[in-house]
């Protein structure tokens, strides 16, 4: 007797389904506080510069301990800046510190153009500095402290130099004061008794 050869059909294929999207995962909850984690970073506007830091050892029983300063300048570049000192065990620590004292110390000043008004000497303690205006394209002939100052104030165009003590904070607060020191044209004669139609004159 012959055998039947049967031929079974294969299985139909299953058809494909897409996976189905995930859930986006769920916002962090801060118990109804708003902090600065929950909010976009905001853009820091302005200049900062570290102008030195200082290391001091404390020697104990245990050995030395040390501990830092910081002194920074800060400014917007468009008029305002100010200085600040801050200190502490760690250096970023003292940075800190001092930022925030910057910021809080910023005062405003008085620009032509890209340069200063007029020549003005500023003085604080040991330190002097003399700072004179400058063409377009002169740059900033200046060092050290006064330099940072006046980038963080947005001069861009002056001719400085150091007449007495060169320690930073000194420098950097002769510099100040010499800035905050400048005066508009228009207040100067003003202050003389002239009218103002007379500046072209003079």
């Amino acid at each position: 007797m012959a055998e039947e050869t049967v031929v079974i059909d294969p299985p139909a294929a299953a058809p494909v389904v897409a996976p189905a999207p995930a859930a986006p995962a769920p916002a962090p909850s801060y118990g109804g506080f708003r902090g600065r984690d929950d909010r976009a970073p905001r853009e820091t506007d302005g200049v900062e510069k570290v102008v030195h830091i200082n290391r001091c050892a404390k020697v104990v029983k245990g050995g030395r301990r040390f501990s830092f300063s910081a002194l920074v300048v800060s400014g917007d570049a468009k008029g305002k800046v100010g200085c600040g000192f801050g200190k502490a065990n760690e250096v970023s620590d003292a940075i800190k510190k001092a930022t925030e004292a910057s910021r809080k110390n910023m005062v405003s000043i008085c620009l032509k153009d890209s340069t200063i008004p007029h020549e003005v000497i500023g003085a604080h303690g040991g330190g002097h500095i003399l700072l004179k205006p400058a063409t377009p394209g002169t740059g900033i002939i200046a060092g050290g402290g006064a330099r940072a100052v006046l980038e963080a104030a947005g001069v861009k165009d002056v001719i400085g130099k150091s007449l007495g003590s060169s320690n930073h904070a000194n420098v950097v607060r002769a510099t100040l004061a010499a800035l905050t020191a400048l005066r508009p044209a228009d207040e100067i004669l003003r202050a003389r008794g002239k009218e103002i139609k007379e500046r072209k004159a003079l």
